[in-house]
């Protein structure tokens, strides 16, 4: 009972020592609670793969077996199909060996304490087999009978039949060489429960670590582990939106007025809309979206507010293209009115009657009236642009009458513009004698050529 005091309290310090060191990868310790079987024949050397080393195998009245569980091993996994364990077991031996004539040896209740160091090789693994998880191991150990005890060299074949991620049924036959004479060469046979466990799964959401693509967040399984906070299906790391439900054709973000612009794009999120006016919404269908639409209900230009452009004159020209925006005019003249041949010959009716100081430039108080009737036509033509003309008839010299003409052209132009009419649409030009309209030698004729022209620029 000593040595099974001793071997007990070996397994439960690599006990506590498994739970405490638990691995990275899944299950990596295993124990196994079982019943064992002694079974001391072939007896005598014992030699390997002797052709009777087998012939009495499966014949349990050979077997010495404690009716109770009498063997406990752990073992841990540590790589590519390998795992170390240690195992510590107990009997009753009653049949110990057969004598010359082939009967077994009784013994008077020796007592039997093994405790074995084993390297096993899972050949499921390697098969890549789940449920059915066949091994073979080597090993070696000590192995007590009474109060004899010698060292062993193990051969071990065995297979673990999992019922579920964690239990399962394990089978073994152990071959256990004796280093001493006085040690009998015999079987281990073993079956028992094993549990597997140690995997680490830091976040706790029911995935280990060793298979979780975010061991440090719980999550899903159908995302190896990462979370979907929102729940729509789409794992945060692949969702836009990861703490809004949404749909997968917008990367996992919300679309709450359906009209196929994802809520973080939309500028009126709650208000169906067009994709090109970022999700807002254009009733009169004019490019303006409605919020920025000072007339929402009538199609306008977008340069206008979304309002259509007026024509205050009603000319058929808008305003915004119209030159004369409050006055009838035409397209052609850019909605100016158009200066006709008939307005041009009234204007030089009235420019014909003005009136100077004889020989001098200056105007007639009484030509003012005139004057104000000029300026009323030129007012209604307020892009038209005219040139005054000075006109004089043959007396005198020429160059005197050249002079004179251009400052009575000059003359009149200064009036006009001191009157309010633009000097960009005026130029004075004196033509002197060179432009008679009449004969210059009788009095009419000359009065006549003594004129003033109020001509419009084309």
């Amino acid at each position: 009972m000593k040595n099974l005091s001793r071997l007990l309290f070996a397994m439960l310090f690599v006990l506590v020592y498994s739970n405490a060191n638990a691995q990275d990868k899944n299950n990596p310790w295993q124990i196994t609670i079982a019943t064992n079987a002694v079974d001391a024949y072939p007896s005598g050397d014992g030699a390997p793969f002797s052709e009777t080393i087998f012939s009495k195998y499966f014949d349990v009245d050979n077997y010495n077996i404690l009716p109770s569980l009498s063997s406990i091993s752990v073992s841990k996994y540590v790589g590519d199909g390998f795992s170390f364990g240690i195992a510590g077991s107990l009997n009753k031996i009653e049949n110990w060996g057969e004598d010359a004539n082939g009967d077994a040896i009784n013994v008077d209740d020796l007592s039997y304490y093994a405790a074995d160091g084993t390297i096993k090789y899972s050949i499921g693994e390697a098969l890549d087999w789940n449920t059915f998880d066949p091994y073979v191991g080597v090993g070696g150990g000590y192995t007590w009978v009474d109060e004899v005890g010698a060292g062993t060299l193990n051969g071990t074949l065995g297979f673990n039949l999992w019922f579920s991620e964690n239990v399962g049924l394990t089978v073994q036959s152990a071959y256990k060489h004796a280093f001493e004479d006085y040690l009998n060469t015999h079987f281990q046979h073993t079956v028992g429960i094993s549990i597997r466990f140690g995997g680490a799964d830091t976040d706790g959401d029911g995935i280990y670590d060793k298979d979780d693509a975010c061991p440090d967040v719980p999550g899903l399984e159908a995302f190896n582990g990462c979370p979907d906070t929102d729940g729509d299906g789409i794992e945060d790391s692949k969702d836009s939106c990861p703490n809004e439900a949404g749909l997968a054709e917008f990367n996992g973000c919300p679309d709450t007025d359906g009209d196929g612009i994802a809520d973080k794009d939309d500028s009126c999120p709650t208000v169906a809309g067009l994709k090109a006016l970022s999700g807002c919404p254009d009733a009169d269908g004019d490019g303006v979206r409605d919020g920025d639409d000072k007339c929402p209900n009538t199609p306008g230009a977008p340069a206008n507010n979304g309002c259509p452009w007026p024509d205050t004159d009603g000319d058929g020209v808008l305003d915004k293209d119209d030159k004369c925006p409050d006055v009838v005019g035409t397209v052609a003249n850019n909605g100016c009115p158009e200066v006709t041949e008939e307005v041009q010959k009234t204007l030089n009716e009235y420019a014909k009657t003005i009136l100077f100081d004889t020989g001098k430039s200056s105007i007639k108080s009484q030509s003012e009236s005139v004057l104000g009737d000029i300026i009323k036509i030129l007012n209604e033509y307020p892009t038209a642009k005219f040139t005054v003309e000075g006109h004089t008839d043959s007396v005198g010299s020429e160059k005197l009458n050249q002079r004179l003409s251009d400052s009575r052209a000059n003359s009149v132009k200064e009036y006009l513009v001191s009157h309010g009419i633009d000097a960009f649409r005026l130029s004075s030009l004196g033509y002197g004698e060179s432009k008679p309209i009449d004969t210059n030698k009788t009095k009419k004729g000359r009065a006549n050529n003594r004129r003033v022209e109020i001509n419009l620029v084309k």
